[in-house]
Order: C-alpha cells, then structure tokens, then sequence
C-alpha cells in the first residue's frame, strides 16, 4: 500500500500544532505531507513540500489524499465540500460547521462522494473518556442524573485583534460565533453530548455576557435539556480568577465522577483523588487507520449533529450582556490587557453543583447591583 498524502488548509495559528502531529506521522511512516496552504505566505516549510495560498488550486495541482481543514469555521462548509469532492477524505477542526442547515449541506457531499469526514474535537480520543464512560455502561455512578461541566480561562485584548473574524458573530453575511461557547470552550460540552450519546438535545436556555465590545459571549451559563429530561449544564468564562482547566461532572445515584478533559485526569467514585489516564488516539491517525483498513472513525460528522443543533440556538440568540461597573477589574495593558469578573469562579461552580443558570443562584442579588442577572 502507498503511503497516504496530505494537505494542510490553515498552516498557520493553531495550523502550527497540526503540522507538528504531521510531522509526527510523517517520521513514523504513516503519511506523506504534500502540500501546506494559507492565506497568507506560509513560513518554514519543509523542502520539497508544495505552498498554495488557494486550496482550490492545491486540490487541482496535488490531488491529496486526505486533507487537514485548520481554517476559521464561517469558511469550513466550502473547503470541506471542495475537498471531498476532489476525493480526499478531511480532517476538519472543530466547530465543524455553524448551522445545522450547514452540517445537512456537508452530510449530504459526504454521503455523495462516499468520503470521509472526521471532526476535530481531539479530547473525545482520550482514553481517560473511555474510562468515564465505561463506568457509566458498568453502572459504577448508578443512574445518571445529569452533567455539567465548568471551565475559567483568561483571554487578552490580543485576542480579540487576531484576525477579522475574532470576537464576531456574523462576518461577511455569514455565522462566525467566535464566542467562548461556540469556539474556545466548546470541548466541555461536546465532551458531555458525547458522553450523554443517544439523549438528544430538544431544548437550550441561555444566560450570555461579555466584557469587552464583542458580538458575542465571553461568559455564558447554558442548560441543555435532553430527550430523557436530564440535564447538561455549561457553565465558562474567559474573564475568569484562578484557572479551571476544564471539568466534566457527571451526577449519579451511586456517586460523581469528574473529568478534568484537558489534562485527561478522572476521578471516580471511590478514587480518593484525580489521577491521569495516560492515552489520546490521534484523530488523524485515527483517519488514516479508516483509511487503510475500516477502523471506525472516532468523530464522524454525523456525532457532531447535536453539538451543530445546540449552535443553532446561539445563531438565534440575543445579544450578549455587557458587564461592567466594579464587577469587571483590568489588569495590564492592551493589547495584554485582562478582564475578570469578580466573584466568578464561585459562580460558575454553584451553577455546576446546583445544574442551574446564574440567575437561579443564591448569589443572584449581588450580581443584580451590578447589571449581571
């Protein structure tokens, strides 16, 4: 068997850690990079490999047989379709698409060409999540209850610069939902659909804000009620105190367990702490194993559909609330200039505990005075 050829749509930003799991793949043998594509003039490619600023003309000149889709995701749904039809099967970074009009569209190119489409939400390859959820199929939680998951992370006013699309909700008559929901956080509660798999989604409630003059939130509380009536409940900020990694909480009769998602730590009812759970399927690796020999795809499109459903509601939504007042304190200068919202950690954990949105906690008429409800 030949070795599989592949291209990078997107080689710059966060292009630079696929091109890194490339390399990787390519020492192993696995994989032949042939091909890297920006929008920009694409810096330190490696001899021999092709540049494109265009990813139709890279298609048409290279042919790939699989290619990497690392682009802002308002731009997904035309490059992705490009690709299949060229007859590369894609990797394509998460949010996949925006809308669930789009997710349809690119469904029905997959199915069309018989391609496949793997979605980049790569802490749903942990090892650490197939434990979790192998003690919930074990009943080691009891009956579950419901989820939530919890994360406090700190952005810069730089953040917001990094590209014409930052901070947006629409750009160019398209969704963009760079929002802490739709885009940086969106691993914690595509960590819980994944887990609550086959409980669909049938209604969202909303409590957005931000802090900045964004389209769109940099703190959020989302409740998700699922088929079964259990809840998922999203509680994060950008604008946060100490840090939380990231954390899913999964309720039961017999206990709680909690993944800490990114650094792949659990623990589990009778563990007396977290410990790490070492192994992450890569999900290109992953892709080129389908390739070759059938190996189910870890994150098929068609998992996604809830997540894109949920996306649906923030598309809908209304305007974040802007915070302000002596409940936002700064700190630096811009661009390294931070916000964060007094007091919200202890929110964000209530909200968690509680599976409720801001404005049912007890802390409720604090953040009243100060325009946050």
């Amino acid at each position: 068997m030949t070795t599989p050829t592949v291209a990078l749509v997107g080689a710059s930003g966060h292009g630079m850690w696929h091109r890194q799991q490339i390399a990787e793949l390519q020492d192993a043998g696995r994989l032949e990079l042939a091909a890297l594509v920006d929008v920009r003039p694409v810096e330190g490619a490696p001899d021999g490999v092709a540049t494109f600023t265009d990813h139709a003309e890279m298609l048409r000149a290279v042919r790939p047989d699989a290619v990497v889709i690392c682009t802002p995701p308002h731009t997904h749904l035309p490059i992705a379709s490009d690709a299949l039809r060229a007859g590369a099967d894609v990797l394509l970074e998460k949010p996949p698409v925006l809308s669930l009009d789009e997710h349809r569209a690119l469904a029905g190119v997959v199915a069309q060409t018989g391609r496949a489409c793997q979605i980049g939400f790569q802490a749903l390859g942990s090892a650490a999540l197939a434990e979790l959820v192998g003690a919930i199929v074990d009943g080691k939680l009891g009956a579950i209850t419901g989820i939530a998951t919890v994360a406090s992370w700190q952005r810069e006013d730089a953040y917001y610069q990094r590209s014409p699309w930052a901070g947006r909700r629409t750009l160019n008559g398209r969704p963009a939902l760079d929002g802490a929901l739709a885009n940086p956080l969106a691993h914690s509660w595509m960590q819980c659909l994944a887990i609550m798999d086959g409980d669909p989604p049938v209604a969202v409630e909303l409590e957005r804000y931000r802090c900045r003059d964004i389209e769109v939130d940099d703190t959020a509380a989302m409740r998700i009620t699922l088929a079964s009536g259990r809840h998922i409940v999203v509680a994060v900020t950008l604008c946060g105190e100490d840090k939380i990694e990231g954390e899913v909480i999964v309720y039961g009769t017999a206990g709680r367990a909690v993944l800490e998602y990114p650094t792949d730590r659990l623990k589990l009812p009778g563990d007396a702490d977290f410990r790490e759970v070492s192994g992450r399927t890569s999900l290109l690796e992953n892709l080129l194993d389908h390739r070759a020999n059938g190996t189910p795809l870890i994150v098929p499109l068609a998992r996604t559909e809830p997540f894109t459903a949920v996306l649906d509601v923030l598309n809908s939504a209304p305007e974040p609330t802007l915070l302000g007042g002596d409940l936002v304190v700064p700190e630096g200068v811009a661009p390294a200039r931070t916000l964060t919202i007094q007091g919200i950690n202890a929110a964000l954990r209530q909200a968690t505990e509680r599976l409720a949105l801001f404005s049912e906690l007890p802390t409720r008429g604090r953040c009243a005075r100060t325009g946050w409800t």
